[in-house]
Formats: structure tokens, C-alpha cells, sequence
């Protein structure tokens, strides 16, 4: 169930696991930016499953701590170091949500005194790299996914690949993926557990990337590894390690399955030159709903993830598509908590009936579904998309899929296959970007959500009343401007246009004078930025 509890008992909430909140901690002065963060109780009905899965829920949050501790070496370093930065027991748990002392939901700033900008390469490179020696060596690995760039005894740099930084902690995880696979009784669960251990002790994921594609009728999941490059700030290229421990809610799941038959048809219908639409997303994607009962790494640092497609692998996605898993019990939770006392606060009253929690559901569902849509390499032969907009591929591949799993939903509602008031969608889309514009700078959902609201607002998709403060959507200029922004995207994405998108994002991800005042608003009425959870094998009566 999703709880709102006392200031002191948030804080406890922050960081700690279980077993830690059962000792009392000193009292300290409330700090601010606790206030961005109210909490939810991850929970789930386990009711439906064994014993065993039980045990391998257990053992995969075993894991899935390990993957946190290797997230802090990469956010940051030593993580007793920058706990020691702590004065009060409110600072730290503030570095424990941000894995470090940086705000990440106010583009990174320092919440400590003294304590200096948080580097754009987190801890995936020397401090002292500059792009000009990174671009200028000759290690040929180094824009690898799965590399730390460092320095020799004699300052030149060499390239470390994780499984051999993380040797240790690797082989731990490796065993326990063994045992899980030795106790599940679903083949394809199994065969994709033994490939992602050895994948923990190679660097190889592609193998256990296409064995997961294939794990369609397991109850449990879970998402383990180096996976998302958004803590890489310098280049994107390196990605972090996260963790989410997941059950399938088969009911919700089998509502979506038959919504992935329509990508071949959707992406000959994207408003774009034919030459930026010629790749066919893969026929072999999935589309399922799953409550998940553990965060841990990337995914639990400041602002929590509440719907993933994977895998990244190009390659992958090509040949067989990707899986979307719609965290519903997170998603409720930030709808419940988040969403609608926005709506309260910014939203017309006229058009405030209009926002409802299965459009919230199904916008986010589509966005992920869209990552599926638009090129995935660029068209002049040069490589990916990835590859060649380095930094600001994230931002625009987050903006893309937004505006995209909005026209999915139009284009469906034509075909009679949404029936709902497609009106719907679109405030509660409009709503939402309210909401995931104050994730800041440092998140490419928040720089996407910021230029999406320039572009809108520029394009008369809504109007605001001056006196009042409220919003209200311009329903066919909505539908021009997500048109336009879907062709200015793809476009960037298929030219591999890294200045035009440098420029592009230097002059829309931007939060201007009179939304920072709507924003302050809301910080002034209390409403949370994000949810911070309550996890793990007690919370769940395991």
C-alpha cells in the first residue's frame, strides 16, 4: 500500500534498509530538500507465488544491493567518503537518495558546503580528463559501455573493463544468478539467468539480452546489470549498474500484448520524410505491466523510473525489438501523490476531469513503446544515432519517445483500437510535463520535458491565464506541435546532427521566468518532487 508518513520517520525512510530502520536515529534539523521526496511502501500480492519464487525473489534482492554498491563507486566514488560529508542525520540521508552530495533533482548542485560541482563524467574518468586528451588517445576501447578510463604510474590514461574493477562483487552475483536459475522451474527464466551471470564476469550482455527477449510466460523478472548511460554527463557513453526485482501482473499485462502488432504500421505513418522511418522496429517486442518490489543503483538515484524499455542494444532492438515493463505500482504511486495535486494547483478546472490515472498509464506505456519507433543509425552511414550525439542523445531519445507515444495513442484512437477521450491523453500528457520538468538539468527526462514545453509553448499547444495561473490545452494545435516536434527530432536523430542539437538544446532546455514561478508553487504547497521508498525482503514479509 502507498503510506504518507511523519517528517522524521521520511527521513529514516530515505536510505536505510530494513533491518537499519529498526534502531532510532539521532534527531537533526529538517532539511528542504527532504520536502522534494514523500514515501512510498513497496509492496506487492505474493500470494500467487511459490515457495520457490519466493526464495529467488529474496536472493535477487541480494543482488540487486551489490548492484547499489557498484552505482556508488560509479556516481561518486567512495561512499563512506561522501557520507562523511555529513553534519546531520537529515544531510545524510539526502546523499544517500542522491548517491552523493549533489541534488539531483536541481541539475546537481551541491547540497553541502565546500563540496564541489559534481563532474560531468561522474566517476567513470579522471577529474581532471578534459574532452580534447579523451578524444585525442588512442585506447581502443574507450568508448566502451563497459570501461572506467584512468591513469597509469605515469598519468597516462588506460581503460579498466568492470568485470575486472568490480571482480569481487561481480563473481558474488554471478553465483547468486546461478543458484536462482538452479531453483526456478521456467526454462527460459533459467537460460537467461546462467547468460546474464556470465555476462557479470565478460562484459558480454548481448547473449543474455536476446535470452531475456525470449522469457515471455515467467511470473518473476528482474533487470540486473550496467544498463542506462545517463550518469555519464561527459560523453553517454558509459553506463551505470542498476537493479529492479519485478512480478508480472498477468492481468494488466495480457490488456496490452496486442498493442506491439501495430509498430511496423505506425512507423510507416511517423509525420517525417520517408528516409528518417526506412528501419523496421523488430516484430518480437512484448509489452507487459509488473510491480516491482526492489530498486537499487541507477534506477533508485533521485527521481525513481516508473516504466523501462530494454534492452539498448541497437543490434538487439533491430532483430527482435524490446520489452516495455510498466511499473504500475510506482507509476500509481507518482499519480496518486504527484500528478494530481499538480493538476490541482496549475490545471484549468474546466479541464481538470479530464486527467485520469489510465491515461497517465498509457502515456507513459507508449513512451516506452516508441523507443521501438523512428532510426536507430544515423542515414549518412556513420554510425548510431548514440554514437554520434554523444551527450545529448539521452535528452532527445527521452523527448522522442514522448512525443511519439502521443501520436501512437492518436493514431490508435483513430483506428477505434483506444476508446477513451482521446482529450484525455492529452491533458494528463500536458500535466505531466509539470511534473517531470522539475527532475532539473542533470535528468534527460527533465531537459526533454523542458524543451517540449518551449516547443509547445511556442506553437500555441496551450494557453495560460495570467490571472488565475491556470493552464489549458489547445487541442489541435497540441496535435500540430507534437507533430512538428516528432519531425524535428528525427531529423536531428537521423543527420547524426551533434552542433544543431548542442545548439538546439542550448536554447530550449531551459526553465524560463514564469514557469519557475508556477514550479516554485508548487514547492510552496508542499507537493513532492519524487517518491522515495520503504524495500526490500521485511517490507515484503519474506
Amino acid at each position: 500500500m502507498n503510506i504518507r508518513l511523519p517528517s522524521l520517520l521520511l527521513v529514516i525512510l530515505m536510505s536505510c534498509t530494513p533491518d537499519e530502520k529498526r534502531s532510532s536515529p539521532q534527531t537533526s534539523q529538517n532539511h528542504p530538500l527532504t520536502a522534494k521526496y514523500t514515501p512510498v511502501q513497496l509492496t506487492a500480492d505474493l500470494s500467487n507465488l511459490s515457495e520457490k519464487q519466493k526464495r529467488i525473489i529474496v536472493k535477487l534482492i541480494e543482488a540487486a544491493k551489490i548492484m547499489d554498491d557498484l552505482f556508488w563507486y560509479e556516481a561518486y566514488g567512495d561512499k563512506e567518503e561522501a557520507l562523511s560529508l555529513a553534519t546531520t542525520d537529515e544531510l545524510r540521508k539526502l546523499i544517500h537518495i542522491n548517491y552523493g552530495p549533489w541534488d539531483r533533482l536541481a541539475g546537481n548542485q551541491p547540497f553541502i558546503d565546500q563540496v564541489k560541482p559534481k563532474p560531468l563524467g561522474a566517476n567513470f574518468y579522471p577529474k581532471d580528463l578534459t574532452k580534447e586528451e579523451f578524444e585525442a588517445s588512442n585506447l581502443v576501447d574507450k568508448t566502451s559501455m563497459y570501461t572506467f578510463i584512468r591513469r597509469d604510474s605515469t598519468g597516462a590514461l588506460i581503460s579498466i573493463p568492470y568485470h575486472q574493477m568490480f571482480s569481487k562483487q561481480v563473481q558474488k552475483v554471478a553465483l547468486i544468478l546461478k543458484e536462482c536459475a538452479q531453483i526456478t522451474e521456467n526454462k527460459a527464466f533459467s537460460h537467461y539467468l546462467t547468460l546474464r551471470a556470465d555476462a557479470f564476469l565478460t562484459d558480454e550482455y548481448q547473449p543474455s539480452d536476446f535470452a531475456w527477449m525470449d522469457m515471455k510466460s515467467n511470473p518473476l523478472d528482474v533487470v540486473m546489470g550496467p544498463i542506462e548511460n545517463y550518469e555519464d554527463a561527459l560523453y553517454n557513453y558509459k553506463a551505470a549498474h542498476e537493479a529492479y526485482v519485478l512480478i508480472k501482473d498477468l492481468d494488466w499485462s495480457a490488456r496490452l500484448d496486442k498493442y506491439v502488432s501495430y509498430l511496423p504500421e505506425l512507423q510507416k505513418g511517423i509525420p517525417v520524410p520517408e528516409a528518417y522511418k526506412k528501419e523496421q522496429p523488430g516484430s518480437n517486442a512484448d509489452l507487459n505491466a509488473y510491480d516491482v518490489v526492489y530498486y537499487a543503483g541507477d534506477c533508485n538515484a533521485g527521481s525513481k523510473t516508473i516504466a523501462i524499455n530494454l534492452p539498448n542494444d541497437e543490434e538487439v532492438q533491430l532483430k527482435n525489438g524490446s520489452r516495455r515493463l510498466q511499473l504500475k505500482n510506482a507509476m500509481r504511486a507518482k499519480y496518486e501523490k504527484i500528478l494530481l495535486p499538480i493538476a490541482e494547483n496549475l490545471i484549468d478546472p474546466e479541464q481538470r476531469p479530464l486527467i485520469t490515472f489510465d491515461a497517465f498509464f498509457a502515456n507513459t506505456m507508449f513512451h516506452e513503446v516508441a523507443h521501438g519507433l523512428g532510426i536507430k543509425n544515423t542515414l549518412n552511414g556513420s554510425g548510431t544515432v548514440r554514437a554520434a550525439l554523444k551527450e545529448h542523445y539521452s535528452a532527445l531519445e527521452e523527448g522522442k519517445a514522448d512525443v511519439l507515444g502521443l501520436y501512437m495513442i492518436t493514431q490508435l484512437h483513430q483506428k477505434g483500437e483506444i476508446s477513451d477521450d482521446l482529450n484525455n491523453y492529452y491533458v494528463t500528457f500536458m500535466t505531466s510535463i509539470f511534473r517531470s520538468v522539475r527532475f532539473g538539468a542533470s535528468s534527460a527526462h527533465g531537459r526533454a520535458n523542458m524543451i517540449r514545453f518551449n516547443f509547445f509553448k511556442e506553437r500555441g499547444a496551450f494557453t495560460k491565464n495570467n490571472e488565475t495561473g491556470y493552464y489549458k490545452v489547445n487541442f489541435n494545435k497540441m496535435k500540430l506541435a507534437m507533430n512538428g516536434l516528432s519531425e524535428k527530432i528525427l531529423t536531428f536523430q537521423g543527420n547524426g546532427d551533434y552542433q544543431g542539437v548542442t545548439d538546439w538544446v542550448s536554447e530550449k532546455a531551459h526553465i524560463d521566468a514564469d514557469l519557475q514561478l508556477d514550479l516554485d508553487r508548487l514547492t510552496t504547497k508542499g507537493i513532492p518532487v519524487d517518491i522515495v521508498f520503504e524495500q526490500g525482503v521485511a517490507v515484503l514479509g519474506l
